[in-house]
């Protein structure tokens, strides 16, 4: 088949060797505190796995697409070709919201190179090949039809939106490999992410998105999160009814921030979301996870519903600017911030961030947080100055709660704070 001709030359095996843990703190799961004890005195374990995933070659300078999950943690990383070659590959960048990264490759002869079609023009019910090395069996080749396209699919990890579906046999050792039209153009990447939970149903990242992420890869070496400037709620069915809402599912515009993407686009407070990027949204969290998958100044669709009306409106996301974070926070967790201050606790000295103001009857505010509480933690991740401060509020934005771990004195708590 001239397909297969066209795409599995620049298919390629990667084999990652990764260090191993030699656990978890198994006291206090999740707390960085004792995790950094643990981490500290009982290290890693010098011992290494190895794990086997696809790839493919997808321009003259090296650059290789697959999954995340296929060279997470990595310490070293080797891509062999069919035609026996085999290459050191180093990272580029990944992406774990999109189990996307980018290896490259360095040769002094031609590499083979794979055309990466329109994953939009692709066609329920077309014959659909996928090329990889299932269990270490190189270049195995497998047909099927493409079953459905936007899928839904939740891992043990996260949840991944609009994937396709094929009934072609993907296995572990062919995730991160293409899935290509009868016309030899890769239409996905296969990713194995429910291992063998799912016989008989595949499910790939369509090309258009892999192109998206894969040009801020090579650019960046890591995905900017974005924004479009919106503060949502959940659409529970006592809202739905009293807005008289059509939409079964979506999410709330409660805000719409001050020169934002949304706001130029005409997003408006009352607004529910009901799809991003061709995507149905079904709820908040849905809704920042669709939004995981677009990148700084890609231009898409957004669809509303308005007073009873459907409608479509074209958003241009943007990085997320560190500098609205103090805002957010205002917003969804009620407090704001100011100076680091060092508090000594019975076994240790910490550093975090001093409670400046408490927002009158805001989520802190009704957990007790006052003025002048140091700031130790939130969603697990330090808080001992203002940068890492607004990466964690940036990544709390999807969340339905975030925990803090605040000092008063040399006493400290853990708080967890529900968000708006």
């Amino acid at each position: 088949m001239r397909a297969v001709e066209r795409v599995a030359p620049a298919t390629v095996s990667i084999t990652s060797t990764q260090r191993r843990s030699r656990g978890a703190n198994p006291f206090f799961r999740g707390d960085p505190f004792f995790d950094d004890f643990w981490e500290r005195f009982f290290g890693a374990d010098p011992r290494a796995a190895q794990s086997l995933g696809s790839g493919v070659i997808v321009d003259d300078r090296g650059h290789v697409l697959t999954n995340a999950h296929v060279v997470e943690r990595a310490a070293e990383t080797r891509v062999s070709l069919a035609d026996g070659r085999e290459f050191s590959g180093e990272i580029v960048g990944a992406d774990p919201n999109n189990d996307l990264a980018i290896l490259r490759i360095q040769a002094d002869e031609p590499l083979p190179v794979a055309p990466l079609g329109d994953s939009d023009g692709a066609l329920i019910g077309e014959t659909v090949i996928a090329i990889g090395n299932p269990f270490g069996l190189s270049h195995t080749v497998t047909t099927g039809v493409l079953s459905a396209v936007q899928r839904s699919v939740e891992s043990r990890q996260r949840t991944y939106h609009g994937f396709l579906q094929t009934d072609a046999s993907i296995n572990p050792g062919n995730s991160g490999g293409p899935l290509v039209n009868v016309d030899g153009q890769v239409i996905g990447i296969n990713t194995a992410i429910l291992g063998g939970d799912a016989e008989g149903i595949g499910f790939a990242i369509p090309s258009n998105r892999a192109k998206r992420i894969m040009s801020a890869l090579i650019d960046h070496g890591e995905i900017a999160p974005t924004w479009l400037g919106l503060v949502l709620q959940e659409l529970t069915p006592d809202l739905r009814r009293s807005l008289g809402a059509r939409a079964r599912a979506g999410a709330l515009v409660s805000r719409v921030l001050d020169e934002s993407p949304a706001l130029r686009a005409g997003l408006a407070r009352g607004d529910i979301v009901v799809e991003l990027d061709g995507t149905p949204v079904r709820s908040r969290s849905g809704y920042f996870q669709l939004l995981s998958s677009l990148t700084d100044g890609g231009r898409t669709e957004i669809e509303i519903e308005r007073e009873g009306e459907r409608r479509a409106l074209q958003v241009t996301a943007q990085a997320f600017p560190d500098s609205r974070a103090d805002e957010l926070a205002k917003i969804l967790l009620g407090i704001s911030v100011s100076h680091p201050k060092t508090v000594l606790l019975p076994r240790q000295r910490a550093v975090g961030l001093t409670i400046a103001a408490v927002v009158p009857n805001g989520t802190a505010e009704q957990k007790g947080i006052r003025t002048g509480d140091v700031l130790l933690q939130l969603d697990g991740q330090r808080t001992e100055d203002r940068q890492a401060y607004r990466a964690a509020v940036r990544r709390a934005r999807s969340r339905p709660a975030i925990s803090a771990w605040v000092a008063r004195g040399s006493r400290v708590g853990r708080i967890i704070l529900e968000l708006p």
